[in-house]
């Protein structure tokens, strides 16, 4: 029997112990405990306005920036308050808005008045709601630590290391370069870790002169008016959304946080699809045939940021404002000698916006958009635009900015291997609002096809008070567990939707072939059976068809032949970041330079000639032509008729 003394030592001993573990749970507490310093959920910047209105960026990213300003310095619209999850916020209605609501529904009216697409009418121009993102601070914060300098030039090697190229999970392996079949190669690799210049690819003339026949490209010193001033008030480029946070990172925006590990460990960001004649302009300073002579080059580049100039003006502005600058431009661009050696013919400019914002055809100050795409001087450039229209012959389409933006070739490969071994739980899938205000639109017919196809069919609205679309993780989720993902034409027939579904790995599905088909000349096949589905919208407006019916059909062979054509577009669809330089592949800025050229080449060759081919059809015709190369009677013509 133990002893008083020895019980009550025992007593002590494990006193001692039991304080010493709850001091350590204690210590262990605060240790992992991360105070946020400032207001807690998150600081939101831009907002949809209201629901009821879809006019205009309504995919404005809503994520704190990644800048190294802090978040409170950072220009804000409205007020706002957080809901549901540390990481969603709700715009809250601001009553000091009100005239600018009644004001855009003006708008809105008389954009419905004006139909560029004949008997497909045009919409909002809302665009879809699900380009917002929303993070919380925490996250950004994280994030922030591991930002690259805007701008520091990186180019990693291909061999991989420990460290990039380190596994995220089972699903993303190191990948040989010889595993797979380069999508495409580029004829010029510079070995270096410094930024490519004019003055760099002019010392390099006769070194290189061979490899740059017919590539060198003279890059316009316009005033800053129409570039760099437009990024320094980026504050004041739209009306409820502060574009700040989009233009850093060389217009690719903050990174994306990747706490769910949908996306690859590197080479994600918030890009907003109106950035991509920024985007554009930074890679365009990496191109290794830059030069200063302008009798060397093949083409010249017009750098004005024509989508951001007129999103300033598009509402409630008058027409003189919305056409001030693009009339500047072309009185600068006659002025100067390149102009007069071929009128124009050889100069290109790439503008951020789709067509329509830039065919005004009336002179009313409630008529939509400006005049730029039909100045004659315009008229005689290459204009390149993320959505061009069918029946002008001027304007060529290329992709939509997506979220990746990849600075090395095995991230690219990383990619589309995961994309390979994605497993895919849903037949089909449809990311979107209805457009009730649209009478030739499918979107309602669809979303109810959706809803009553189950298990089969997933369903992600972008409306409602929570919205899953605002957040860029949960669509490329549901697109990365789809075999087929549905896009139908929204306020314009293109949709950005389309190339976050490629880079999923995701069959598109068209309802009209301008979505696409017509569109997107150099970056997709011309045998669009190869990587697509086209269901002619009329037959889902009338009930004739069963979505579900018609995709379940189609052999698995060929469903797997499909997916393997959409994973290798994947390079052609996407923009390296501007920051570094890939090796073997081409991304979607070398496709256009390419296509830029090629056009360039033809002209000039004509004019030696003496000839002009754009006059030998109907302009209105263009669709037909440049796809298919003939005017003769197509099924597809009543798809482009129009009333």
């Amino acid at each position: 029997m133990d002893s008083p003394i020895i019980g009550k030592r025992r007593i002590q001993f494990w006193f001692v112990v039991l304080a010493s573990f709850l001091l350590w749970l204690l210590v262990l507490y605060f240790f992992h405990s991360a105070p946020i310093v400032g207001k807690p959920g998150v600081n939101l910047v831009g907002d949809n306005l209201a629901n009821s209105v879809n006019f205009g960026d309504s995919n404005s990213v809503l994520l704190p920036g990644n800048s190294n300003e802090s978040v409170e310095r950072l220009p804000r619209k409205g007020n706002f308050t957080s809901e549901e999850t540390e990481d969603f916020v709700e715009p809250v209605k601001d009553t000091n808005v009100k005239d600018v609501v009644v004001k855009e529904k003006n708008a809105t009216e008389n954009w419905f008045k004006y139909k560029p697409f004949g008997n497909f009418s045009a919409g909002d121009y809302g665009l879809e709601n699900f380009d917002h993102v929303v993070v919380s601070e925490r996250q950004v914060r994280l994030n922030n630590q591991t930002d690259l300098a805007e701008n520091e030039v990186q180019f990693v090697s291909q061999v991989p290391n420990s460290e990039t190229n380190k596994e995220e999970s089972d699903d993303e392996v190191a990948i040989s370069r010889n595993e797979f079949e380069p999508t495409g190669s580029l004829s010029m690799v510079e070995n270096t870790n410094e930024s490519i210049t004019k003055e760099s690819s002019n010392e390099d003339v006769d070194s290189d002169s061979d490899l740059c026949l017919g590539r060198y490209i003279y890059v316009h010193d316009l005033p800053s008016r129409f570039n760099e001033n437009l990024l320094k008030h980026c504050q004041l480029l739209t009306n409820w959304t502060d574009m700040c946070l989009f233009t850093s990172n060389l217009g690719l925006g903050p990174r994306l946080p990747n706490l769910s590990r949908v996306y690859s460990k590197t080479g994600w960001f918030a890009t907003n699809q109106f950035l991509l004649e920024v985007i554009f302009h930074n890679r365009m300073k990496q191109y290794k045939c830059l030069t200063n002579d302008s009798s060397l080059a093949s083409a010249i580049f017009v750098p004005y940021y024509a989508g951001l100039d007129v999103s300033r003006y598009l509402w409630y502005s008058n027409t003189s404002m919305r056409d001030a600058a693009s009339l500047e431009l072309v009185k600068w661009l006659r002025e100067k000698p390149e102009w007069k050696k071929m009128w124009g013919r050889d100069h290109f400019l790439v503008a951020g916006r789709i067509t329509w914002d830039f065919r005004r055809m009336g002179k009313k100050d409630s008529d939509w958009g400006n005049k730029l795409m039909l100045l004659p001087e315009s008229r005689n450039m290459t204009m390149i635009i993320i959505e061009s229209s069918p029946w002008d012959n001027n304007d060529f389409a290329i992709p939509y900015p997506t979220y990746f933006h990849p600075s090395n070739d095995n991230e690219v490969f990383q990619w589309q291997h995961r994309m390979r071994r994605q497993k895919r739980r849903f037949l089909f899938s449809f990311a979107g609002a209805p457009r009730p205000n649209l009478q030739d639109s499918i979107r309602n017919e669809i979303i109810d096809q959706c809803r009553a196809s189950r298990k089969k069919c997933r369903l992600l609205e972008c409306n409602g008070r929570v919205n899953r679309c605002y957040k860029p993780v949960y669509v490329m989720k549901m697109f990365q567990s789809s075999v087929f993902c549905l896009q139908p034409a929204g306020d314009s027939f293109t949709r950005r939707s389309t190339f976050d579904s490629i880079l999923a790995g995701c069959i598109p599905v068209f309802f009209h072939p301008g979505s696409a088909y017509v569109q997107y000349l150099w970056h997709l096949p011309k045998d669009y059976t190869k990587y697509s589905v086209l269901i002619p919208a009329n037959d889902v407006k009338n009930g004739k068809v069963s979505i579900e019916k018609i995709l379940s059909q189609i052999p698995k062979e060929k469903v797997r032949a499909m997916r393997e054509a959409v994973i290798r577009q994947i390079p052609k669809v996407i923009y390296a970041d501007p920051r570094s330089r890939l090796a073997t592949i081409e991304d979607a800025f070398d496709v256009t330079v390419k296509g830029v050229l090629d056009r360039v080449e033809k002209i000039r060759r004509e004019m030696r000639e003496g000839k002009n081919s754009s006059f030998s059809y109907p302009e209105e015709l263009s669709w037909k032509y440049n796809l298919f190369g003939t005017l003769g009677e197509h099924e597809w013509d009543p798809f482009f008729a129009r009333t």
